[in-house]
């Protein structure tokens, strides 16, 4: 299933940490408002980056929350840990969002990392490989449910017998599934054997590159077009209008680093867009602004109202000429 196939769009990723219900979901309208394409919350039961005893809201019911309070902007969750919950109960709660926002889910699912949260809630906490595994199993799972009328499924971790789940969503043949991670072995395996999209953070270009080959390495093994598989990078982004005022807010924000270990994107308008060109062109479709409360807003409405419409623009280009 090849989604939104010739679209670039430009989205939020908003960990539902340290806000209130009503701060969070006035971003939501704000974004929506502004054009974006797309919003995501993440699935955490702690903050992360912060103080664990901070406020953390659960990530799909906020969701589905989310979902009826909008109208147009996609409804996307990155990532579902798989070790929190049965794919087959995820199935239907994903199903159940899909119909509450009238076709607009998109579920991110990854193999789980937050140790915190898996000891305090007595999850057991597998070895990254176990955890990746598990990763693979549970997607397709969810695809066959979403799709077939029933689902027999015998695996190494989960195992479902002649299981319903109705209704189907609203999104045929079924809501978009991505996989996030980038571990080039095992997760990238998962996400050429049954994901329609692959949600990694930015990260220099010739690191990305590298994915890019071994994910394609994955793709010819199990017999798939890597070019089916839709791209998104979650992205630090500070933007101002000038260079003076880039300057300014940099220094607010006492000159630290945009991502540790990360690429950021930094600059005006124009040097942000001309940033993430050579993204484009490498294949990826979404541009996803980090967002957690605080939100940037000055960020966010530079975002959609200058840079995204310079590489949508760009895009469509390099889509013409392919």
């Amino acid at each position: 299933m090849q989604i939104f196939q010739g679209q670039v769009r430009f989205g939020i990723h908003s960990g539902q940490q340290n806000s209130s219900y009503a701060d969070y979901l006035d971003l939501w309208r704000s974004v929506e408002e502004l054009g974006f394409d797309w919003a995501s919350v993440f699935d955490h039961f702690l903050p992360i980056q912060s103080d664990p005893e901070g406020p953390c809201f659960d990530g799909l019911t906020l969701l589905s929350a989310m979902a009826a309070h909008t109208s147009r902007i996609r409804c996307g969750i990155l990532v579902v840990g798989n070790t929190y919950r049965n794919p087959a109960v995820l199935a239907n709660i994903a199903t159940t969002i899909d119909h509450v926002s009238g076709g607009r889910l998109e579920l991110g699912v990854g193999a789980g990392w937050y140790q915190m949260e898996h000891d305090q809630y007595d999850v057991p906490f597998y070895t990254t490989g176990r955890r990746i595994r598990m990763l693979g199993e549970a997607a397709r799972i969810l695809k066959g449910l979403w799709t077939d009328h029933r689902t027999t499924f015998k695996g190494r971790y989960y195992n479902i017998a002649d299981a319903l789940c109705e209704p189907k969503p609203v999104q045929q043949p079924s809501i978009p599934l991505w996989v996030g991670g980038s571990g080039e072995q095992l997760t990238l395996r998962v996400v050429a054997e049954s994901a329609d999209g692959w949600n990694t953070f930015m990260i220099p270009q010739e690191a990305y590159q590298h994915k890019l080959d071994r994910l394609a390495e994955h793709c010819r093994d199990v017999g798939r077009d890597p070019a089916d598989i839709r791209k998104s990078l979650v992205i630090q982004a500070l933007v101002g209008e000038t260079e003076a005022e880039v300057q300014d807010r940099l220094k607010e924000r006492g000159g630290q680093r945009m991502a540790q270990g990360r690429a950021g994107l930094v600059g005006t308008p124009e040097q942000c867009a001309e940033q993430l060109l050579p993204y484009l062109k490498l294949g990826v479709g979404d541009f996803l602004i980090g967002a957690r409360a605080p939100a940037d807003m000055r960020t966010l409405e530079l975002v959609a109202k200058q840079v995204a419409p310079i590489v949508k623009e760009q895009g469509a280009r390099i889509l013409a000429e392919a």
